[in-house]
């Protein structure tokens, strides 16, 4: 089953005087389950594919697909729904809210889709505990070490059940042994729950652990092997 198609993707920005063109023609799927990296250099292309999937931008021209709906024509506020209900983020700078506990961090999401209180909470500690963080709930962002507020991070994004997890440059922002640690829990929750990853990143480490790795240069996929 494929979660995204990309056909013939093509984006340009506008840099001064100057055209640069991010991506050129891309064509790819990412199918159910798949534990997948977008490699490459500072400016390749890997994080304007990546927001390209998950909504966050439009193409100049081509289609993107999730689950079979066509984003590219949707309104702002279709492609707020779609994002909502059907895609997951992670991100290098975590984007958690200060002023929020853990759990209530990980509500958030659940909060806008309208699911009641209880079960959100009960959701939220059971997600929390299974990324390593039974205990604390109640911690906010500026209680927790980097590895952790990823880890809130990560709860978040998978616990609304999406179609798909983007996650840009999750471990740009941690030590090695920690973001080992952040991996090893993304692969669990992907083997164990099914959960689709994709992921931009120049980090080798998450090269490795990729199952599928996506060579983006100069806005085009130039290598694509899947990894034992």
């Amino acid at each position: 089953m494929k979660i995204v198609e990309c056909i013939e993707v093509t984006k340009t920005y506008d840099q001064g005087n100057l055209q640069v063109k991010a991506l050129e023609n891309v064509t790819l799927s990412i199918g159910k389950g798949e534990f997948a990296a977008l490699a490459g250099p500072s400016g390749s292309g890997k994080t304007t594919l990546l927001n390209m999937m998950g909504g966050l931008d439009r193409p100049d021209s081509g289609q993107i697909l999730v689950e079979g709906q066509e984003c590219t024509t949707m309104s702002q506020s279709e492609l707020a729904r779609l994002r909502l209900n059907k895609i997951g983020f992670v991100f290098q700078s975590y984007n958690l809210i200060p002023v929020l506990t853990a759990a209530e961090n990980v509500e958030f999401v659940m909060l806008l889709q309208g699911v009641p209180a209880s079960e959100r909470r009960q959701r939220a500690k059971k997600i929390l505990d299974e990324v390593g963080l039974e205990g604390l709930y109640d911690r906010r962002p500026a209680q927790l070490s980097g590895g952790q507020q990823q880890r809130v991070a990560v709860a978040r994004a998978i616990v609304a059940n999406p179609a798909i997890v983007l996650a840009d440059e999750p471990t740009a922002n941690l030590d090695s042994k920690t973001a080992k640690g952040l991996l090893e829990i993304m692969l669990k929750m992907n083997r164990e729950k099914q959960v689709t990853f994709v992921f931009s990143t120049h980090d080798e480490m998450v090269m490795g652990y990729a199952r599928r790795l996506i060579h983006i240069r100069d806005g085009k996929v130039y290598n694509d092997v899947v990894q034992g």
